[in-house]
């Protein structure tokens, strides 16, 4: 018989806490902690390799964790009942069964979970999968497909938790616009979201706050509006060694760039500071592009793969 979801005292949020996961000698999540709220999308951002995927395995009971822990609603995921009824997941679109059809694939997942048939008809509408579609064998599948499918099974139990790793890969403009209104909407009726993607332009379109992680460690993570907000001054001059020696010593921070320094000081600061110690200013003005595209390769600019 169908039930209406648990609703969890104190709020359906996403919790962990020291969260860390060795592989011998290897760290591969390295004391994680951050809350995702009710009614927010958070983005959860990193470079390849960087743990995203194995923290959310921790989430969602697939990997031990070697120390910490990660709660939904305060309770380690393995000691919810039903935790598909409480929790969507979305980890890997491609684990899905080739040689069963859509249909089949929704039709176990809603015998599992305890609820109507019914609710198999409900999802394939909800993702956009055709009547003809859902009798086709996953294996026969595009990749968008499979990722509406897992977003159907994902919502089969009418969850509070969405956890989502990459679930706009392989979606054309439409099914991501789609994706977004979707998440959205979830959040607005009080869901809480948790989602990795490498399309940066699509989590500044939905996230509120972002966490983001690289070699296993969190580098930051706020409100998306406050994390943007940050500019640069860029600066050139006939000496930029002794700029950046006289800048730090004035306790700002400052990179050196093959385009000249960036600092945290302003334009008339710097200024200040050259013409006290006689430097020539070639170029200075203020970097505002924000964008999370430029605050990720900041961010993550020491594990570039390409730089290096």
């Amino acid at each position: 018989m169908w039930q209406a979801p648990v609703r969890w005292e104190g709020g359906d949020m996403i919790t962990t806490e020291h969260l860390t996961k060795r592989y011998g000698t290897f760290t591969a999540v390295d004391d994680i902690s951050f809350t995702v709220e009710p009614g927010q999308v958070v983005g959860f951002l990193g470079p390849n390799g960087a743990g995203k995927s194995t923290a959310m395995r921790m989430m969602t009971g697939l990997t031990v964790p070697t120390s910490g822990r990660a709660l939904i609603g305060g309770q380690p995921y393995s000691r919810l009942v039903n935790p598909a009824r409480q929790v969507g997941t979305m980890l890997d679109a491609s684990a899905q069964h080739p040689g069963r059809t859509g249909l089949e694939t929704l039709t176990l997942a809603a015998l599992q979970l305890g609820v109507p048939r019914s609710r198999v008809g409900e999802m394939l509408d909800l993702v956009g999968l055709s009547e003809s579609e859902a009798k086709r064998r996953v294996r026969n599948y595009s990749l968008g497909m499979r990722q509406r499918l897992g977003l159907a099974a994902a919502f089969m139990g009418d969850p509070e938790v969405l956890i989502l790793d990459e679930p706009v890969n392989g979606l054309d403009p439409q099914g991501i616009h789609w994706m977004r209104g979707l998440l959205r909407d979830f959040a607005r009726r009080g869901g809480t979201v948790l989602l990795s993607s490498h399309l940066l332009h699509e989590v500044e379109a939905i996230a509120d706050e972002l966490v983001v992680i690289s070699q296993g460690r969190i580098i930051a993570q706020g409100a998306l509006d406050e994390l943007l907000a940050t500019s640069t001054t860029i600066v050139r001059s006939l000496d930029d060694h002794s700029l950046a020696t006289a800048l730090r010593a004035d306790g700002h921070h400052v990179d050196a760039t093959a385009g000249g320094l960036h600092s945290d000081a302003d334009a008339e600061v710097i200024g200040r500071i050259a013409l006290a110690n006689g430097i020539v200013l070639l170029e200075l003005r203020r970097d505002e592009r924000g964008g999370l595209e430029d605050l990720f390769l900041s961010l993550t600019a020491d594990t570039d793969r390409a730089a290096a």
